[in-house]
């Protein structure tokens, strides 16, 4: 099977230092190939994932630059080169890419949501799944998903040969992650502190709010029972979670999938974190780590993680985090969908023809982004489809076995709803 991978635009693949969702993209090529697929990378060119690379920018833009301009030159770059090569499926990891995967043919496409359903992804994933198959990273995350359907829930996997396991004699708790309020920082360190624990500190600090919440809310609890490291890259930050007591992961937002953890687990640290999110799928309450609800109960964990069966920690990310068991799981998806099981969606069903046999949309867009088909069906999803189409320059769309000619569009304002009047379809 030959599949076309398209990463964000901010960091390359596999980063080299903070980047969680890099990390997953290429233990998932190297899965993918070791199940003799074909691989194409569309990711920046300082990417060093052993695949083929399509080189979407001569370096990755950084996560100071994260904004829609600059992710959409990135996939207009992936899915030129995408036709191209011809896939026979495209896993795209980005929000703009299935929005604008026009001129592709029959490839199609599955889009994996990295971040939340809710405020604007909703809409966009919404949007998105009308054309592409939706995977959601835990069952609480597809559980957020709203009326987005979900083709699979699939658990992130990492590459577990090439992470050794620590004895955790270090003496110290370790926080990981971003300098922000939601990944728990400050929670962190009061908890160690209530379970006389040491804590080392390693977390991304490069934009401005993560910098202004180090300086004024971190900075002044740090002592010398509480220490910052700055940001670790990949290999120190294993190193790191090696000789850990356990990781301290206080979250406090339903995050998708604290890759974080899965980290930890493979290198035999227990985690001591709040039941948010993805956890309670990850952590095995009592066996490999600890979740509680507040600062006590999570002291408590801490103070309790020693007792806990390192190796046991271990099976559990063989057993369930592999990158072999992750890519397998995506191939059968890839599998079931160029079957025609079902998963893929169709737009006929959602789209009529008119006598002369092309399909017709009447687009009208309002602040309910509304879309009004020539049946009178009332459909959000296509509206915001092509309405990123065109805000983006994009004139063809494929939905499914059909081609949406988007060039001779007429705008019209009347009563201030802007509409898309008459979108041929072949």
């Amino acid at each position: 099977m030959r599949v076309a991978v398209v990463a964000p635009p901010w960091l390359p693949v596999p980063p080299t230092h903070y980047g969680g969702t890099e990390v997953v993209i290429d233990a998932l090529c190297r899965g993918l190939c070791d199940l003799g697929d074909e691989v194409l990378l569309c990711a920046s060119g300082d990417s060093e994932c052993p695949v083929e690379l399509a080189c979407c920018a001569p370096a990755a833009a950084g996560t100071a630059a994260m904004d829609e301009e600059v992710e959409q030159r990135h996939v207009t770059a992936a899915y030129s080169a995408i036709r191209h090569w011809q896939p026979d499926i495209v896993h795209d990891h980005t929000v703009s890419g299935p929005l604008a995967a026009l001129g592709l043919g029959k490839a199609p496409i599955v889009a994996t949501n990295h971040g939340p359903f809710d405020g604007d992804p909703a809409d966009r994933y919404a949007s998105i799944a009308r054309t592409a198959s939706v995977v959601a990273l835990s069952h609480d995350h597809a559980g957020r998903a709203g009326a987005v359907p979900i083709a699979a829930v699939i658990p992130h996997g990492l590459d577990l040969g090439a992470i050794p396991v620590g004895d955790g004699r270090g003496g110290y708790a370790l926080f990981l992650g971003r300098m922000c309020p939601d990944k728990g920082v400050a929670t962190a360190i009061e908890v160690a502190r209530r379970a006389g624990v040491p804590l080392k500190i390693a977390a991304k600090m490069r934009e401005p709010a993560e910098q202004e919440f180090f300086r004024d809310v971190i900075r002044p609890r740090l002592g010398d029972d509480v220490e910052y490291l700055g940001e670790a890259g990949y290999l120190d930050k294993l190193a790191l979670l090696r000789s850990a007591v356990a990781l301290v992961n206080p979250i406090s937002w339903p995050e998708p999938f604290g890759l974080v953890m899965v980290e930890a687990l493979a290198c035999g640290t227990p985690v001591v974190a709040t039941p948010c999110g993805s956890v309670p799928e990850l952590v095995d309450d009592g066996v490999t780590g600890f979740i509680a609800g507040d600062v006590d109960g999570l002291a408590e964990g801490l103070a309790s993680s020693v007792r806990l069966d390192r190796l046991s920690c271990r099976r559990a990310a063989e057993q369930r985090f592999s990158h072999q068991r992750m890519a397998a799981r995506h191939h059968s998806v890839y599998e079931r969908i160029l079957h025609g099981d079902g998963v893929r969606p169709t737009p006929d069903a959602w789209l009529g023809r008119d006598d002369s046999g092309l399909l017709r949309v009447t687009v009208a867009t309002t602040s309910t982004g509304t879309v009004v088909s020539p049946r009178g069906d009332i459909d959000h999803s296509t509206a915001s489809r092509f309405a990123d189409a065109l805000r983006i320059g994009i004139t063809k769309s494929v939905l499914g076995n059909v081609t949406v000619d988007l060039s001779a569009v007429d705008f019209v304002d009347a009563g201030g709803v802007r509409c898309l009047m008459d979108a041929a379809i072949r």
